[in-house]
Protein backbone atom coordinates (compact mmCIF):
# COMPACT_ATOMS: atom_id res chain seq x y z
CA UNK A 1 0.00 0.00 0.00
CA UNK A 2 1.61 3.15 -0.93
CA UNK A 3 1.90 6.61 0.80
CA UNK A 4 -1.20 8.06 -0.99
CA UNK A 5 -3.75 4.77 0.20
CA UNK A 6 -6.11 6.35 2.89
CA UNK A 7 -6.97 4.96 6.01
CA UNK A 8 -9.59 2.75 5.11
CA UNK A 9 -7.64 1.28 2.06
CA UNK A 10 -9.15 3.82 -0.84
CA UNK A 11 -6.76 5.61 -2.87
CA UNK A 12 -7.92 9.39 -3.31
CA UNK A 13 -8.85 9.38 -6.59
CA UNK A 14 -11.17 5.81 -5.81
CA UNK A 15 -12.77 8.04 -3.29
CA UNK A 16 -13.50 11.03 -5.29
CA UNK A 17 -14.63 8.84 -8.18
CA UNK A 18 -17.40 7.37 -5.80
CA UNK A 19 -18.21 10.76 -4.39
CA UNK A 20 -19.06 11.93 -8.29
CA UNK A 21 -20.88 8.81 -8.54
CA UNK A 22 -23.32 9.12 -5.55
CA UNK A 23 -23.81 12.87 -6.20
CA UNK A 24 -24.71 12.24 -9.92
CA UNK A 25 -27.08 9.58 -8.23
CA UNK A 26 -28.49 11.64 -6.01
CA UNK A 27 -28.84 14.56 -9.03
CA UNK A 28 -30.61 11.98 -10.96
CA UNK A 29 -32.90 11.04 -8.26
CA UNK A 30 -34.05 14.68 -7.57
CA UNK A 31 -34.05 15.79 -11.00
CA UNK A 32 -36.65 12.75 -11.49
CA UNK A 33 -39.22 13.92 -8.64
CA UNK A 34 -38.53 17.34 -10.44
CA UNK A 35 -39.78 16.24 -13.58
CA UNK A 36 -42.79 14.10 -11.94
CA UNK A 37 -44.03 17.02 -9.84
CA UNK A 38 -43.55 19.41 -12.99
CA UNK A 39 -45.38 16.86 -15.08
CA UNK A 40 -48.49 16.59 -12.26
CA UNK A 41 -48.85 20.20 -11.75
CA UNK A 42 -49.17 20.79 -15.57
CA UNK A 43 -51.59 18.58 -16.34
CA UNK A 44 -53.77 19.65 -13.35
CA UNK A 45 -53.62 22.78 -14.70
CA UNK A 46 -54.08 21.74 -18.28
CA UNK A 47 -57.20 19.50 -17.59
CA UNK A 48 -58.86 22.24 -15.31
CA UNK A 49 -58.15 24.33 -18.33
CA UNK A 50 -59.69 21.80 -20.97
CA UNK A 51 -62.73 20.81 -19.15
CA UNK A 52 -63.62 24.86 -18.50
CA UNK A 53 -62.78 24.49 -14.95
CA UNK A 54 -60.47 27.51 -14.98
CA UNK A 55 -61.17 31.30 -14.51
CA UNK A 56 -60.93 34.51 -16.34
CA UNK A 57 -59.72 35.89 -13.13
CA UNK A 58 -56.83 34.97 -12.88
CA UNK A 59 -55.88 32.95 -15.87
CA UNK A 60 -57.06 35.32 -18.59
CA UNK A 61 -55.28 38.33 -16.43
CA UNK A 62 -51.70 36.88 -16.69
CA UNK A 63 -52.03 35.81 -20.10
CA UNK A 64 -53.10 39.17 -21.54
CA UNK A 65 -49.77 40.35 -19.35
CA UNK A 66 -47.78 38.11 -20.73
CA UNK A 67 -49.34 38.50 -24.48
CA UNK A 68 -48.35 42.60 -23.98
CA UNK A 69 -44.45 41.63 -23.70
CA UNK A 70 -44.46 39.60 -25.82
CA UNK A 71 -45.08 41.15 -28.48
CA UNK A 72 -43.10 44.45 -27.30
CA UNK A 73 -45.90 46.26 -26.30
CA UNK A 74 -47.25 47.07 -22.68
CA UNK A 75 -48.60 44.71 -20.49
CA UNK A 76 -52.21 45.73 -20.82
CA UNK A 77 -55.20 43.82 -18.85
CA UNK A 78 -58.09 44.90 -20.56
CA UNK A 79 -60.40 42.54 -18.37
CA UNK A 80 -58.75 43.94 -15.03
CA UNK A 81 -59.58 47.61 -16.65
CA UNK A 82 -62.65 47.50 -17.49
CA UNK A 83 -63.23 45.62 -14.25
CA UNK A 84 -61.80 48.41 -12.13
CA UNK A 85 -63.96 50.93 -14.43
CA UNK A 86 -60.61 52.53 -15.83
CA UNK A 87 -60.35 51.55 -19.32
CA UNK A 88 -58.57 48.99 -21.91
CA UNK A 89 -55.11 50.29 -21.22
CA UNK A 90 -54.70 49.06 -17.26
CA UNK A 91 -51.43 48.23 -17.01
CA UNK A 92 -50.09 45.16 -15.04
CA UNK A 93 -48.23 47.23 -12.74
CA UNK A 94 -50.81 49.07 -11.44
CA UNK A 95 -52.51 46.01 -10.56
CA UNK A 96 -49.69 44.02 -8.81
CA UNK A 97 -46.26 45.32 -9.52
CA UNK A 98 -44.91 41.84 -10.83
CA UNK A 99 -42.59 42.63 -13.74
CA UNK A 100 -40.97 39.32 -13.57
CA UNK A 101 -43.76 37.83 -15.63
CA UNK A 102 -41.87 39.66 -18.70
CA UNK A 103 -39.61 36.47 -18.25
CA UNK A 104 -42.10 34.52 -19.54
CA UNK A 105 -42.78 36.18 -22.64
CA UNK A 106 -40.29 34.17 -24.90
CA UNK A 107 -42.40 31.37 -24.16
CA UNK A 108 -44.92 32.87 -26.03
CA UNK A 109 -42.71 32.87 -29.15
CA UNK A 110 -43.41 28.84 -29.18
CA UNK A 111 -47.02 28.76 -28.16
CA UNK A 112 -48.96 31.91 -27.37
CA UNK A 113 -51.73 31.13 -24.91
CA UNK A 114 -52.58 30.16 -21.27
CA UNK A 115 -51.26 26.69 -21.49
CA UNK A 116 -47.95 28.30 -22.31
CA UNK A 117 -48.59 29.34 -18.86
CA UNK A 118 -49.75 26.77 -16.95
CA UNK A 119 -46.94 24.34 -18.36
CA UNK A 120 -44.47 27.53 -17.08
CA UNK A 121 -46.06 27.60 -13.58
CA UNK A 122 -45.36 23.66 -12.86
CA UNK A 123 -41.81 24.07 -13.59
CA UNK A 124 -41.59 27.00 -11.44
CA UNK A 125 -43.54 25.68 -8.50
CA UNK A 126 -41.57 22.08 -9.05
CA UNK A 127 -37.58 23.62 -9.59
CA UNK A 128 -37.88 24.72 -5.58
CA UNK A 129 -37.15 21.30 -4.92
CA UNK A 130 -33.26 22.02 -5.95
CA UNK A 131 -32.60 24.43 -3.79
CA UNK A 132 -34.34 22.69 -0.97
CA UNK A 133 -32.79 19.94 -1.32
CA UNK A 134 -29.33 21.45 -1.27
CA UNK A 135 -30.32 22.95 1.96
CA UNK A 136 -31.63 19.79 3.92
CA UNK A 137 -28.66 17.72 2.51
CA UNK A 138 -26.35 19.94 4.87
CA UNK A 139 -28.40 19.65 7.87
CA UNK A 140 -30.10 15.69 7.50
CA UNK A 141 -28.41 13.98 4.89
CA UNK A 142 -28.66 13.36 1.18
CA UNK A 143 -31.36 10.12 1.72
CA UNK A 144 -33.50 12.51 4.02
CA UNK A 145 -33.06 14.90 2.14
CA UNK A 146 -34.80 13.53 -1.03
CA UNK A 147 -37.54 12.85 1.42
CA UNK A 148 -37.97 16.62 2.53
CA UNK A 149 -38.12 17.21 -0.88
CA UNK A 150 -41.14 14.70 -1.44
CA UNK A 151 -43.10 16.76 1.36
CA UNK A 152 -42.31 19.82 -0.24
CA UNK A 153 -43.51 18.38 -3.55
CA UNK A 154 -46.48 16.66 -2.30
CA UNK A 155 -47.26 20.30 -0.01
CA UNK A 156 -50.89 21.30 0.10
CA UNK A 157 -49.91 24.79 -0.67
CA UNK A 158 -48.07 24.01 -3.53
CA UNK A 159 -50.81 21.71 -4.84
CA UNK A 160 -53.73 24.75 -4.24
CA UNK A 161 -51.40 27.29 -6.68
CA UNK A 162 -50.76 24.35 -9.21
CA UNK A 163 -54.62 23.62 -9.21
CA UNK A 164 -55.69 27.89 -9.64
CA UNK A 165 -55.50 28.75 -12.44
CA UNK A 166 -51.73 30.77 -13.06
CA UNK A 167 -50.19 33.24 -10.36
CA UNK A 168 -47.15 35.30 -9.68
CA UNK A 169 -46.69 33.58 -6.46
CA UNK A 170 -45.21 30.56 -8.70
CA UNK A 171 -42.16 32.61 -8.52
CA UNK A 172 -41.65 32.67 -4.48
CA UNK A 173 -40.91 29.16 -3.72
CA UNK A 174 -37.82 28.73 -6.41
CA UNK A 175 -36.75 32.60 -5.63
CA UNK A 176 -36.79 32.12 -1.75
CA UNK A 177 -35.29 29.00 -1.13
CA UNK A 178 -32.51 30.24 -3.28
CA UNK A 179 -32.45 33.23 -1.03
CA UNK A 180 -32.35 30.85 1.99
CA UNK A 181 -29.58 28.32 0.59
CA UNK A 182 -27.21 30.48 -1.23
CA UNK A 183 -27.10 32.69 2.36
CA UNK A 184 -26.84 29.57 4.21
CA UNK A 185 -24.33 28.02 2.24
CA UNK A 186 -21.95 31.48 2.80
CA UNK A 187 -22.57 33.06 -0.48
CA UNK A 188 -24.00 36.00 0.45
CA UNK A 189 -23.62 37.66 -3.08
CA UNK A 190 -25.17 34.64 -4.94
CA UNK A 191 -28.53 34.99 -2.98
CA UNK A 192 -28.53 39.24 -4.50
CA UNK A 193 -30.35 37.86 -7.54
CA UNK A 194 -32.99 36.14 -6.00
CA UNK A 195 -33.39 39.24 -3.39
CA UNK A 196 -33.78 41.30 -6.44
CA UNK A 197 -36.15 38.30 -8.06
CA UNK A 198 -38.52 38.73 -5.07
CA UNK A 199 -38.97 42.26 -5.18
CA UNK A 200 -39.98 41.96 -8.81
CA UNK A 201 -42.73 39.44 -8.35
CA UNK A 202 -45.00 41.14 -6.28
CA UNK A 203 -45.52 44.87 -4.54
CA UNK A 204 -45.42 43.05 -0.59
CA UNK A 205 -42.00 40.76 -1.34
CA UNK A 206 -40.62 43.56 0.75
CA UNK A 207 -42.01 41.85 3.77
CA UNK A 208 -40.18 38.53 2.90
CA UNK A 209 -37.38 40.01 2.68
CA UNK A 210 -37.84 41.98 6.16
CA UNK A 211 -38.53 38.85 7.61
CA UNK A 212 -35.33 37.27 6.58
CA UNK A 213 -33.34 40.04 7.68
CA UNK A 214 -34.89 39.87 11.15
CA UNK A 215 -34.18 36.15 11.59
CA UNK A 216 -30.14 36.98 10.26
CA UNK A 217 -30.37 39.76 13.06
CA UNK A 218 -31.70 36.88 15.56
CA UNK A 219 -28.72 34.55 14.49
CA UNK A 220 -26.01 37.34 15.42
CA UNK A 221 -25.70 38.29 11.34
CA UNK A 222 -26.09 42.10 12.11
CA UNK A 223 -24.95 43.92 9.29
CA UNK A 224 -26.31 41.54 6.59
CA UNK A 225 -29.91 41.46 8.54
CA UNK A 226 -29.66 45.07 8.85
CA UNK A 227 -29.64 45.12 5.14
CA UNK A 228 -32.02 42.88 4.43
CA UNK A 229 -34.84 45.22 6.97
CA UNK A 230 -33.30 48.41 5.22
CA UNK A 231 -33.88 47.02 1.37
CA UNK A 232 -37.00 45.25 1.98
CA UNK A 233 -38.76 48.45 3.61
CA UNK A 234 -37.45 50.56 1.01
CA UNK A 235 -38.78 48.22 -1.62
CA UNK A 236 -41.84 48.12 0.10
CA UNK A 237 -42.00 52.21 -0.38
CA UNK A 238 -40.28 53.01 -3.81
CA UNK A 239 -42.84 50.49 -5.22
CA UNK A 240 -46.50 51.02 -3.73
CA UNK A 241 -45.46 54.98 -3.67
CA UNK A 242 -43.34 55.93 -6.25
CA UNK A 243 -43.50 53.03 -9.48
CA UNK A 244 -47.14 51.70 -8.75
CA UNK A 245 -48.51 55.22 -8.73
CA UNK A 246 -46.63 56.06 -12.03
CA UNK A 247 -48.26 53.28 -14.06
CA UNK A 248 -51.67 54.27 -13.21
CA UNK A 249 -52.85 52.23 -9.29
CA UNK A 250 -54.16 54.50 -6.66
CA UNK A 251 -52.15 55.88 -4.16
CA UNK A 252 -52.97 52.49 -2.19
CA UNK A 253 -53.35 50.38 -5.06
CA UNK A 254 -56.68 48.61 -6.20
CA UNK A 255 -56.37 45.54 -3.47
CA UNK A 256 -55.64 48.06 -0.15
CA UNK A 257 -57.64 45.60 2.76
CA UNK A 258 -56.90 47.40 6.07
CA UNK A 259 -59.66 50.16 6.11
CA UNK A 260 -60.07 49.39 9.27
CA UNK A 261 -56.68 50.17 10.85
CA UNK A 262 -55.55 53.05 8.25
CA UNK A 263 -54.91 53.85 4.72
CA UNK A 264 -51.38 53.26 4.57
CA UNK A 265 -48.36 51.11 6.18
CA UNK A 266 -47.32 53.45 8.64
CA UNK A 267 -50.67 53.83 9.78
CA UNK A 268 -51.45 50.20 10.35
CA UNK A 269 -48.16 49.88 11.84
CA UNK A 270 -49.15 52.81 14.39
CA UNK A 271 -52.59 51.23 14.94
CA UNK A 272 -51.15 47.24 15.40
CA UNK A 273 -48.86 48.76 18.02
CA UNK A 274 -51.35 50.87 19.68
CA UNK A 275 -53.73 47.36 20.45
CA UNK A 276 -50.90 44.43 20.21
CA UNK A 277 -53.84 42.42 21.73
CA UNK A 278 -56.38 43.25 19.21
CA UNK A 279 -54.01 42.09 16.83
CA UNK A 280 -52.89 39.52 17.92
CA UNK A 281 -56.70 38.10 18.18
CA UNK A 282 -57.13 39.40 14.48
CA UNK A 283 -54.82 37.01 13.69
CA UNK A 284 -56.58 34.05 15.57
CA UNK A 285 -60.01 34.96 14.66
CA UNK A 286 -62.34 33.51 13.14
CA UNK A 287 -61.27 30.01 13.17
CA UNK A 288 -60.40 29.87 9.43
CA UNK A 289 -57.05 31.55 10.33
CA UNK A 290 -56.35 28.57 12.75
CA UNK A 291 -57.25 26.01 10.69
CA UNK A 292 -54.50 27.69 8.19
CA UNK A 293 -51.89 28.03 10.53
CA UNK A 294 -52.41 24.50 11.31
CA UNK A 295 -52.51 23.08 8.24
CA UNK A 296 -49.08 25.35 7.79
CA UNK A 297 -47.14 24.18 10.38
CA UNK A 298 -48.02 20.93 11.33
CA UNK A 299 -47.41 18.35 8.55
CA UNK A 300 -44.15 19.19 8.99
CA UNK A 301 -44.32 17.94 13.09
CA UNK A 302 -43.86 21.62 13.87
CA UNK A 303 -40.41 21.50 13.73
CA UNK A 304 -40.46 25.35 11.84
CA UNK A 305 -41.17 26.69 15.15
CA UNK A 306 -37.81 25.44 16.35
CA UNK A 307 -36.03 27.77 14.07
CA UNK A 308 -35.52 31.26 13.63
CA UNK A 309 -36.10 31.21 10.06
CA UNK A 310 -39.71 30.96 10.66
CA UNK A 311 -39.73 34.63 11.52
CA UNK A 312 -39.04 35.30 7.43
CA UNK A 313 -42.53 34.13 6.95
CA UNK A 314 -43.93 36.24 9.66
CA UNK A 315 -44.85 39.40 8.22
CA UNK A 316 -46.18 37.75 5.21
CA UNK A 317 -48.53 35.45 7.22
CA UNK A 318 -49.40 38.75 9.58
CA UNK A 319 -50.67 40.74 6.12
CA UNK A 320 -52.42 38.32 5.29
CA UNK A 321 -54.65 37.95 8.68
CA UNK A 322 -54.60 41.46 9.34
CA UNK A 323 -56.80 41.89 5.94
CA UNK A 324 -60.41 41.81 5.60
CA UNK A 325 -60.47 39.92 2.75
CA UNK A 326 -61.58 36.32 4.07
CA UNK A 327 -59.90 34.78 0.98
CA UNK A 328 -56.82 35.53 1.66
CA UNK A 329 -57.13 33.45 5.17
CA UNK A 330 -57.97 30.10 4.18
CA UNK A 331 -56.58 27.14 2.33
CA UNK A 332 -58.56 27.49 -1.02
CA UNK A 333 -55.91 29.87 -3.39
CA UNK A 334 -52.82 30.00 -3.84
CA UNK A 335 -51.87 32.37 -0.84
CA UNK A 336 -50.01 30.21 0.98
CA UNK A 337 -47.49 29.41 -1.96
CA UNK A 338 -45.70 32.66 -0.98
CA UNK A 339 -44.32 31.23 2.27
CA UNK A 340 -44.14 27.60 1.67
CA UNK A 341 -40.88 26.90 0.45
CA UNK A 342 -39.30 29.28 3.67
CA UNK A 343 -41.72 27.22 6.07
CA UNK A 344 -39.89 23.46 4.56
CA UNK A 345 -36.77 25.04 5.37
CA UNK A 346 -37.13 26.27 9.03
CA UNK A 347 -38.65 22.91 9.51
CA UNK A 348 -35.59 21.51 8.61
CA UNK A 349 -33.60 23.55 10.08
CA UNK A 350 -35.61 22.75 13.63
CA UNK A 351 -35.59 19.23 13.18
CA UNK A 352 -31.76 19.59 12.76
CA UNK A 353 -31.77 21.85 16.16
CA UNK A 354 -33.54 18.88 17.72
CA UNK A 355 -31.41 16.14 16.35
CA UNK A 356 -28.24 17.89 17.86
CA UNK A 357 -30.22 17.65 21.36
CA UNK A 358 -30.93 14.31 21.11
CA UNK A 359 -27.89 12.82 19.44
CA UNK A 360 -28.98 9.26 19.86
CA UNK A 361 -32.58 9.20 18.43
CA UNK A 362 -31.81 9.77 14.45
CA UNK A 363 -34.22 12.22 15.02
CA UNK A 364 -33.56 13.67 11.67
CA UNK A 365 -33.83 10.44 9.17
CA UNK A 366 -37.51 9.83 11.45
CA UNK A 367 -38.74 12.98 11.31
CA UNK A 368 -38.01 13.09 7.37
CA UNK A 369 -39.76 10.20 6.95
CA UNK A 370 -42.66 10.97 8.77
CA UNK A 371 -43.28 14.28 6.90
CA UNK A 372 -42.54 12.89 3.63
CA UNK A 373 -44.93 10.06 4.22
CA UNK A 374 -47.62 13.03 5.92
CA UNK A 375 -47.22 15.17 2.71
CA UNK A 376 -48.06 12.11 0.54
CA UNK A 377 -51.30 11.10 2.81
CA UNK A 378 -52.53 14.45 2.17
CA UNK A 379 -52.68 14.13 -1.42
CA UNK A 380 -55.60 13.55 -1.29
CA UNK A 381 -57.16 16.44 -0.09
CA UNK A 382 -56.09 18.94 -1.91
CA UNK A 383 -56.07 19.38 -5.58
CA UNK A 384 -53.39 17.12 -6.56
CA UNK A 385 -55.82 14.79 -5.66
CA UNK A 386 -57.80 15.37 -8.33
CA UNK A 387 -55.30 13.45 -10.63
CA UNK A 388 -56.30 10.34 -8.80
CA UNK A 389 -59.93 10.67 -9.68
CA UNK A 390 -60.73 9.45 -13.05
CA UNK A 391 -63.72 11.23 -13.56
CA UNK A 392 -61.63 15.18 -13.50
CA UNK A 393 -60.19 14.21 -16.90
CA UNK A 394 -63.47 13.56 -18.36
CA UNK A 395 -65.25 16.70 -17.04
CA UNK A 396 -68.93 17.95 -16.79
CA UNK A 397 -71.55 17.14 -19.29
CA UNK A 398 -71.74 20.53 -20.55
CA UNK A 399 -68.06 20.68 -21.80
CA UNK A 400 -69.04 19.80 -25.35
CA UNK A 401 -71.56 22.77 -24.93
CA UNK A 402 -68.76 25.15 -23.81
CA UNK A 403 -66.39 23.97 -26.60
CA UNK A 404 -68.92 24.89 -29.26
CA UNK A 405 -70.11 27.94 -27.94
CA UNK A 406 -66.32 29.25 -27.83
CA UNK A 407 -66.10 28.10 -31.27
CA UNK A 408 -69.33 30.31 -32.39
CA UNK A 409 -66.96 33.24 -31.41
CA UNK A 410 -64.56 34.54 -34.65
CA UNK A 411 -60.77 35.65 -33.73
CA UNK A 412 -59.76 38.98 -33.14
CA UNK A 413 -63.02 40.65 -31.44
CA UNK A 414 -63.91 41.43 -27.79
CA UNK A 415 -65.79 39.03 -26.16
CA UNK A 416 -67.50 39.50 -22.86
CA UNK A 417 -67.02 35.82 -21.75
CA UNK A 418 -68.37 34.07 -18.98
CA UNK A 419 -65.69 33.41 -15.77
CA UNK A 420 -65.29 30.00 -16.65
CA UNK A 421 -65.20 30.71 -20.80
CA UNK A 422 -62.98 33.33 -20.81
CA UNK A 423 -59.61 31.19 -20.83
CA UNK A 424 -60.84 29.07 -23.37
CA UNK A 425 -60.81 32.66 -25.76
CA UNK A 426 -57.94 34.61 -24.24
CA UNK A 427 -55.75 33.14 -27.06
CA UNK A 428 -57.38 34.85 -30.18
CA UNK A 429 -59.24 37.56 -28.41
CA UNK A 430 -59.87 39.96 -26.18
CA UNK A 431 -61.25 38.94 -23.19
CA UNK A 432 -63.34 40.89 -20.72
CA UNK A 433 -65.70 39.35 -17.69
CA UNK A 434 -69.47 39.30 -18.57
CA UNK A 435 -70.80 40.77 -15.75
CA UNK A 436 -73.85 42.40 -14.28
CA UNK A 437 -71.89 45.86 -15.69
CA UNK A 438 -72.42 45.60 -19.98
CA UNK A 439 -69.24 46.83 -21.92
CA UNK A 440 -70.88 46.95 -25.14
CA UNK A 441 -68.49 44.23 -26.66
CA UNK A 442 -69.68 42.56 -29.97
CA UNK A 443 -69.69 39.24 -28.71
CA UNK A 444 -70.72 37.87 -25.57
CA UNK A 445 -70.68 34.16 -24.02
CA UNK A 446 -72.61 33.69 -21.24
CA UNK A 447 -73.86 31.20 -18.81
CA UNK A 448 -76.95 31.07 -17.01
CA UNK A 449 -77.33 27.11 -15.63
CA UNK A 450 -74.17 27.86 -13.37
CA UNK A 451 -73.71 30.46 -10.98
CA UNK A 452 -70.19 32.44 -12.23
CA UNK A 453 -68.37 35.12 -10.56
CA UNK A 454 -69.31 37.97 -10.33
CA UNK A 455 -73.11 37.59 -10.61
CA UNK A 456 -75.28 37.75 -7.38
CA UNK A 457 -77.33 34.21 -8.86
CA UNK A 458 -78.47 32.56 -11.49
CA UNK A 459 -81.52 34.95 -11.95
CA UNK A 460 -79.30 37.92 -12.15
CA UNK A 461 -77.35 36.08 -15.58
CA UNK A 462 -80.11 35.55 -16.83
CA UNK A 463 -81.82 39.11 -16.95
CA UNK A 464 -78.34 40.55 -17.82
CA UNK A 465 -78.90 38.40 -21.39
CA UNK A 466 -82.66 39.36 -21.63
CA UNK A 467 -81.02 43.27 -21.25
CA UNK A 468 -78.77 42.38 -24.04
CA UNK A 469 -81.21 41.22 -26.15
CA UNK A 470 -83.65 44.08 -25.77
CA UNK A 471 -80.37 45.64 -26.67
CA UNK A 472 -79.78 44.84 -29.77
CA UNK A 473 -78.35 41.68 -29.43
CA UNK A 474 -78.76 38.53 -31.51
CA UNK A 475 -78.88 35.09 -30.41
CA UNK A 476 -76.63 32.98 -32.95
CA UNK A 477 -76.14 29.69 -30.12
CA UNK A 478 -78.05 28.06 -27.42
CA UNK A 479 -76.85 25.07 -25.52
CA UNK A 480 -77.03 23.31 -21.69
CA UNK A 481 -77.17 26.95 -20.03
CA UNK A 482 -74.43 28.45 -22.92
CA UNK A 483 -75.66 31.54 -25.10
CA UNK A 484 -73.79 33.33 -27.83
CA UNK A 485 -74.72 37.06 -28.49
CA UNK A 486 -73.77 38.97 -31.01
CA UNK A 487 -74.37 42.94 -31.81
CA UNK A 488 -74.66 43.35 -35.71
CA UNK A 489 -72.27 45.87 -37.11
Amino acid sequence: MNAETTATGWTPGVSNVLGFLRRRRHGAALGALVALAATAYSVLGLVRLLTFRASAFDLVVFDQAVRGYATFGAPVEPVVGMRYGVGMDFLQLADHFSPIVAVLAPLYWIHSGPETLIVAQGALLASAAIPIWHYAERRVGAGPAHLVAVAYLASWPVAQAAGFDVHEAAFVPLLSAIMIERVDAGRMAAAIPAVIGLFLVKEDMGLLVVGFGVHLLVTRRRMEGAAFVLFGLGALVIVRNVLMPMAGSGAAGFHWAYGDRGATLGEVVLSVARDPLGALWQMVSPETKMDTLVLLLWPTLLTALLSPLVLTALPLVVERFLADRQQWWGTEYHYNAFVVAVLVCAAVDGAHRLGKRFPGWDVTARWAFAVCVIGVTLIPRFALGDLLEPSFYRGEPHVAAAREAVAKVPDGVVVEAANSVGPALTARTTVLLWEPRPYGASWIVADVARWTYPFADQDAQRRRVDEALRGGYVKVFERDGYIVLNRPS
